[in-house]
């Protein structure tokens, strides 16, 4: 930076630059200088105070079958079936025993296309009629989430792994039977499946497999955390003990469990590292790397890779107008490999004719493809409020979104210039549009991010500048947050406090752009070292998600819908470049039709950030110059930072 004069800023006036805070309720203080945190987060805020309340309702269940209900859902915050499939072999064979429970279909034992939790359970065993158990055994609920389960045979539950205690299952004579006639056929397929995978990466060849561990390796550095289970081994990128590159491994790391096999002869290989790479390459051959985070919380086996596989199948075949694709012959790794190919071909076609997004579980982080149904009349009701609100405050005409934009890409100048109060008609835009969806939507929170300076983006990629564009930090990034008023509530009644939130957002939104930015670029040595993650290209439904993102528990982001957008700059198409994000922090949930709406909103400002980078390819200069820490402070309390700075502010606000 420089100074007024246009001298370089020293290193002293840098750093001291860099410890004022940039919150918006100490805008212009240091930062670190107040006595006490504003706001201090509940030791079990999140997961573990989620944990806490599922056990206590499962102890206070009248009988095994009703604990179970609660553990399964984790008390209705998680579909039962995802819970089901996180289950060993051992435990499931017990769960099938006591109380008929299977994520497999009745009397099917492929693992193909299991039912809904409550109808996929075989007929319960015979009751015993002696009156003292054949075994007792132990159900408890696990740190992680996962149900634990005490099997015959094995150690009773270690009360450092679970959240409370554990409740005594007592386990009859017919029980034992069922228990030992289910473990016996499912040890038999799991042995039949693993010499399977390691026939299947014989064939391969050694780089032929190699080549797949890079494949994996990229997926678990490019997609967000995820945990896997081969029966009691964990394979995550995620927080703690970390076993596949990520965050805290780096590529190449000799405790990546899949780096630890690049070379090592396949006779050396355990069937479950086997099985994890077969299982990985046919769910990222299936939809690319975003698919892994289907199985997120999951045995990852074939035959639960295949239950996936079979369920897109069928989702994919029933969007009209679109070929179907045949069932795989077997649960042979060659025969999966082909519907997983033929799936993402498929899934082309499916997104040509109706609209894909993911469900996500933020309890458990796990990912589900869907297919949306055609917009409604709610659908509608939400654009057409959106549409009113811009036509009242754009220079725009138009019934519809998308007569609004085509109205602007007619006459799109003024984008460059100057409007209300803002420095260009793009940043009066996005604000307008925000705004008008926080109220469409009965959101809590709406907001949309892009980058500051067109023209510098332009220029670099002009000059095919790829290290100057991976350089540029956060800063070079914007989000306009815009909380509703009502939302104060959430956060003491405070202005300063939602002004703070909303703040935090931004800035973590400028994170998300930066950090997908490089995912667009060539993948010359300076992209490929640069962190980064596969830019999203659909949209998604989140339940749920104030659990583990230190963000989202701190300011309560429950609900959610996302949409990316890709925006064109001077040829290059840019995924993931801007989205629309609308949070409430109770209530109910946003539902499909809430998303379908979110996803015409968002388009309509992707083409205006396309238009204003097709102005800037023409010499335009358009910066960005809103959506700052001291912006934020002002559009939520309508005050100047002055009022903010001193303590006597503060009390006011805090009053």
């Amino acid at each position: 930076m420089k100074d007024p004069a246009g001298r370089p800023e020293s290193r002293r006036a840098a750093n001291a630059r860099k410890r004022i805070s940039r919150r918006p309720s100490r805008l212009g203080l240091p930062a670190g200088s107040t006595a006490k945190p504003d706001r201090v987060r509940e030791v079990d805020a999140g997961f573990p105070g989620l944990l806490k309340r599922v056990w206590r309702r499962a102890a206070e269940a009248e009988d095994l079958r009703a604990s179970l209900d609660v553990l399964l859902t984790l008390d209705g915050h998680v579909p039962g079936d995802i819970q089901l499939r996180a289950l060993n072999t051992a435990e499931q064979a017990a769960l099938t025993a006591l109380c008929g429970l299977s994520w497999r279909e009745a009397g099917n034992t492929s693992g193909a296309a299991a039912a809904p939790l409550r109808t996929a359970a075989t007929a319960e065993p015979a009751p015993d009629t002696c009156e003292t158990p054949a075994f007792l055994g132990e159900i408890g609920l696990a740190t992680s989430g996962r149900i634990a389960l005490r099997t015959p045979g094995a150690r009773p539950l270690d009360p450092r792994d679970l959240v409370g205690g554990v409740r005594r299952v007592p386990w009859s004579r017919a029980a034992l039977a069922a228990y030992q006639d289910e473990l016996d056929r499912a040890r038999e397929r799991a042995a039949a499946r693993a010499a399977d995978c390691r026939a299947w990466l014989a064939e391969q060849g050694a780089e032929g497999r190699d080549a797949l561990l890079a494949q994996a390796r990229e997926a678990a550095l490019r997609t967000a955390p995820f945990v896997l289970h081969q029966e009691d081994t964990q394979y995550t990128n995620f927080r703690g003990r970390n076993t596949l590159t990520g965050k805290t491994l780096w590529p190449g790391h000799p405790d990546c469990a899949l780096s630890a096999l690049r070379g090592l002869p396949l006779k050396l290989w355990s069937d479950q590292d086997t099985q994890l790479l077969v299982c990985l390459t046919l769910l990222i051959r299936s939809a690319g790397f975003g698919r892994v985070e289907e199985a997120n919380g999951t045995q990852l086996t074939v035959d639960h890779v295949a239950h996936t596989l079979e369920r897109v199948r069928r989702v994919y075949n029933a969007v009209p107008g679109v070929e179907p694709v045949p069932a795989a012959a077997s649960h042979r790794v060659a025969d999966l490999d082909r519907l997983a190919v033929a799936l993402r071909e498929r899934r082309r076609s499916v997104g040509r004719h109706a609209q894909l997004y993911r469900e996500i579980h933020g309890a458990l982080m796990h990912k589900v493809e869907r297919v949306a149904a055609a917009p409604g009349a709610a659908a509608r009701a939400r654009q057409d409020a959106v549409t009113e609100r811009l036509r009242a405050g754009l220079p725009l005409a138009g019934d519809t979104l998308a007569e609004l934009g085509r109205n602007l890409a007619a006459a799109p100048g003024w984008l460059a210039e100057p409007h209300g109060a803002f420095g260009t008609g793009l940043e009066s835009l996005v604000y307008q549009t925000v705004a008008a969806a926080a109220d469409a939507f009965d959101a809590d929170f709406a907001m949309s991010r892009g980058m500051r300076s067109l023209p510098d983006l332009v220029r670099a990629l002009r000059g095919e500048s790829w290290t100057e564009i991976c350089d540029w930090d956060i800063t070079r990034f914007f989000c306009c947050v815009v909380p509703r008023p009502e939302a104060a509530v959430h956060f003491g009644g405070s202005q300063a406090a939602l002004a703070d939130a909303a703040w935090a957002m931004s800035s973590r939104m400028q994170y998300n752009s930066w950090h997908f930015v490089a995912g667009n670029l060539p993948r010359v040595p300076e992209v490929v070292a640069r962190d980064h993650f596969v830019p999203p290209v659909i949209p998604d439904l989140a339940f749920f998600s104030d659990q583990h993102h230190h963000g989202h528990v701190h300011n309560n982001v429950r609900f959610s819908v996302r949409s990316p957008q890709a925006v064109e700059v001077d040829g290059r198409r840019f995924d993931g470049f801007m989205d629309l994000r609308l949070l409430r922090c109770a209530g109910d949930p946003f539902d499909e039709q809430d998303l379908l709406a979110a996803h015409q909103v968002s388009a309509f400002i992707a083409r205006a950030a396309s238009l204003a980078a097709q102005l800037v390819a023409a010499g335009a200069q358009l910066e960005v110059t809103a959506f700052d820490s001291g912006w934020h402070w002002r559009a939520v309390t309508g005050r100047g930072p002055a009022a903010s700075g001193s303590p006597a502010g503060q009390a006011r606000e805090a009053s």
